[in-house]
Order: structure tokens, then C-alpha cells, then sequence
């Protein structure tokens, strides 16, 4: 999630994808024009975050991952989601066997056509963007960064389980997102470090499973404050029309100003290799600070600030209710 692309690489790749046949598009379904589906609850989605953060952070090989997993998975089942969790031994950037559990849950199971929404649940190890050097090798909260957008996930699979949408979705968190090379480290860092669970999921994903998928969305840093949702580069690159919907949802549900026209970076993400490997047209609404000078991902992006404290139920709602907006739109 963490590697900038520049500029000419990012004109060669969307070149070379559109030459390769590798880009996507889905059909072209516009969004209802006015809002449709259930209020999404932000009140309810800001305790789904708070209740992953009790736990500690979730950072890989820790007993605080795995009950927050086991607790992800009873949530699910709760709102009456099939849950499969996919169990693999992934091997991170410096060698470490990391336990990785990617979490699938599905409304709506026997349903062909089908949406996926995911994010990834892991924490980072060390808080190597932090201010203060003493703390580059503490572990991050990841209240935003993590958290916030499987919580959004959580609040809309429990409207779901009281409601009538005929489309199948699949909710599915990514493990082993946030296991990148560290800013202090020297080994070289050229963006394959990351997203190590939805590689994995990619590469199992059959091209049977990929055809039932009209597109996919991924939620990241969906809970900051003063959080605004730019269209991410690559995003624009395999699944523009995607995009546009969208951003139209956000305007329809009043959340236009959270969701400006404009392109921010382009940003190595779990939904790279949802394009590129399982070949899903997969979006990444994710959070971009064009005026922070700590980072262009906020303020308290992969520091120990990365906490509750910092979560905005205004930012969650506005990304909620337009995941909402889309999903009840689709016919």
C-alpha cells in the first residue's frame, strides 16, 4: 500500500496492461439517483473499530492477531455470512514465516453475481514514519490504518442480514498487508513486500471464482479525520468506470466533498494483485492529504499515533453510505 509509482512508470504500466489485454472493464451500470438501501450507522462502525483495537495491535505472529481474527470470524457468522478462513505461511521481506489467515465471508453464498469488498485487518510492526525515531520499531495501533476498514465492512454485512439485497457479496480481509520493508531498513523495497495475503488469495482465486466478481472495492484508511477520498491512480488505470460509480454514489448520498474529482497517487495496495493476478477489476478507495507534511496518507499514518483518537465517525459514514449507495444500485 506504501510504494508511489512516478509518473512515467505509471504511463509505461497502464500501457503495457492495456497491451496485454490485462485491463477490465465491468459493465457500464449507473448509480441510482437518489439514495437507496439502509442508513449506514457510523456510531455502530466506530465500536466495530474501538473492539478490533482493544485487542492491541494485530501485528502478525501475535497472540493479539489471532483473537482478534477468531473474533472477525464469529462476527460475521453472527450476521449470518458463510466465513471460510484461507491459512497460509507467508514469508515477509526479512525472511519471518508469517501465520497468515485470510478471512472470507459471504452473503448471499449461492448467488453468481457477485461484489467484493475488502481490507486488510493486520497492523503494522514498527511505526517507522513516526516523528520521534525512538519509536520507528513500535508496533502501530492501526486504528485507521487497518481497523477502520474492516469496520465499515462489519456495519454493512450487519444491515445486510435485515435486508433485501439480492446480490450476492463477499467480505474478504486481507491478512499480512502491512508487513513491507520498514523505513529504516536497508533492504530494497520495490512494493512486492506488501499486501503479502491478498497476493496469496489472488493467486488461489480460480477463473471461474474471478468471473462471478463484477467488481471488487477495497477500503483502506477509511476512518481519519478530515479524511478526503482522491481517485487513486491505478484504480483509474484497471477499473475507471468503477471509479465513476463510485464517486457518483458519493455525490448522490451528499458526500461529494469527501470524494473529490480529482486523481491523487498511485499506491501499491492490496488491490493490485485483485487486477492484476485474479484479473477482478478492484478499486481502492483510500485516504490522500495533498497538504500534510508528514505524509500524504495523513498524519498518523504508520506512527503510534494511529489511534482511536484519530478516528472520525463523520469519515466513516461518508465512505459507509457510499459503499451502500453502490451496492443498491446494482440490479
Amino acid at each position: 500500500m506504501r510504494y508511489f509509482e512516478k509518473l512515467v512508470c505509471l504511463v509505461c504500466v497502464a500501457a503495457s496492461l492495456t497491451a496485454c489485454g490485462l485491463r477490465k472493464q465491468t459493465s457500464d451500470t449507473d448509480i441510482t439517483l437518489k439514495p437507496v438501501g439502509p442508513m449506514f450507522i457510523a456510531d455502530s462502525a466506530y465500536q466495530f473499530c474501538q473492539q478490533q483495537c482493544d485487542f492491541g495491535p494485530r501485528t502478525m505472529n501475535s497472540a493479539a492477531h489471532d483473537a482478534c481474527g477468531d473474533w472477525i470470524v464469529a462476527k460475521f457468522q453472527h450476521y449470518g455470512m458463510t466465513v471460510t478462513r484461507q491459512e497460509a505461511t507467508l514469508k515477509g521481506y526479512d525472511g519471518t514465516p508469517l501465520k497468515a489467515t485470510n478471512i472470507m465471508a459471504s452473503y448471499l453464498p449461492e448467488q453468481t453475481s457477485r461484489l467484493l469488498l475488502c481490507a486488510h485487518w493486520d497492523s503494522r510492526p514498527w511505526a517507522d514514519n513516526d516523528p520521534d525515531e525512538a519509536n520507528w520499531k513500535k508496533p502501530v495501533m492501526a486504528a485507521n490504518d487497518g481497523a477502520s476498514g474492516v469496520a465499515v465492512m462489519l456495519e454493512v454485512a450487519r444491515l445486510l442480514q435485515n435486508d433485501s439485497l439480492k446480490l450476492g457479496v463477499d467480505f474478504v480481509c486481507f491478512d499480512a498487508e502491512d508487513w513491507g520493508v520498514p523505513q529504516w531498513s536497508d533492504a530494497t523495497d520495490i512494493g512486492d513486500s506488501w499486501a503479502l495475503g491478498s497476493q496469496y488469495w489472488a493467486e488461489h482465486c480460480t477463473k471461474q471464482q474471478a468471473k462471478r466478481y463484477r467488481f471488487g472495492i477495497l477500503l483502506d484508511m477509511v476512518g481519519g479525520q478530515g479524511a478526503q477520498f482522491y481517485k487513486e491512480g491505478l484504480s483509474m488505470q484497471y477499473a475507471a468506470g468503477v471509479v465513476d460509480k463510485v464517486w457518483q454514489a458519493a455525490q448522490v448520498v451528499g458526500f461529494g466533498s469527501r470524494f473529490p474529482m480529482q486523481t491523487g497517487g498511485s499506491i501499491t495496495d492490496d488491490h493490485i494483485s485483485v487486477n492484476r493476478v485474479a484479473k477482478i477489476p478492484c478499486i481502492d478507495i483510500i485516504s490522500h492529504y495533498p497538504d500534510c507534511q508528514q505524509s500524504s496518507f495523513g498524519p498518523t499514518w504508520h506512527t503510534v499515533n494511529d489511534t482511536m483518537d484519530h478516528i472520525d465517525k463523520s469519515t466513516l459514514q461518508a465512505v459507509g453510505q457510499t459503499v451502500i449507495q453502490v451496492l443498491f444500485s446494482e440490479k
